[in-house]
């Protein structure tokens, strides 16, 4: 197993803990993160590892900024992510943002059903967007704005995410 692994299991669990018990990652530790990586990698692979871990910085970054964009997560985790991108490099990245959004996807609706608000949500989410389609009118669907969110640190969907793919990785 590669020494970036055990950096990047401390930087995960140390963001956890911080981001649990202050509803935040701050930025010092992310920052040390990409800057552990980015470093790493130039001094154990040369110019390579410094490509490896730039390219798993910004393309990690830049679809977590996307999913920020559109009020999906925090700041946060959008360095969060770029942090473990350089870290970790590319491949691991990506397979940890698809395994904790399949994590956030099941916390989600573990949380809906703890609250018995499933179906009411389901069945109204079904009545806004028929009826957007029969009337030709995307603005109902403006209604889903006002709609109670569910909301949660999606540090606890990221853990088991980068847990899977640990597991898969190595």
């Amino acid at each position: 197993m590669e020494l970036y692994y055990y950096l990047l299991a401390l930087f995960v669990i140390i963001a956890f803990y911080t981001d649990v018990k202050n509803s935040k990652i701050p930025n010092w530790l992310t920052m040390s993160g990409v800057l552990a990586g980015l470093l790493y990698h130039l001094i154990f692979n040369g110019f390579d590892g410094l490509l490896f871990s730039i390219l798993g910085l910004v393309v990690s970054g830049g679809i977590l900024l996307l999913m920020y964009v559109f009020k999906a997560l925090g700041a946060g985790d959008v360095k969060l992510f770029a942090a473990i991108g350089a870290i970790a490099g590319l491949h691991f990245s990506l397979y940890a943002i698809m395994y904790s959004i399949v994590f956030a996807g099941f916390i989600g609706v573990f949380i809906l059903l703890f609250r018995k608000d499933l179906i009411k949500r389901m069945a109204y989410s079904c009545y806004r967007f028929v009826g957007s389609l029969l009337r030709r009118d995307l603005k109902s669907l403006e209604e889903f704005k006002k709609m109670e969110s569910v909301r949660f640190p999606f540090m606890y969907a990221v853990l088991p995410g980068v847990m899977m793919t640990f597991y898969y990785f190595l």
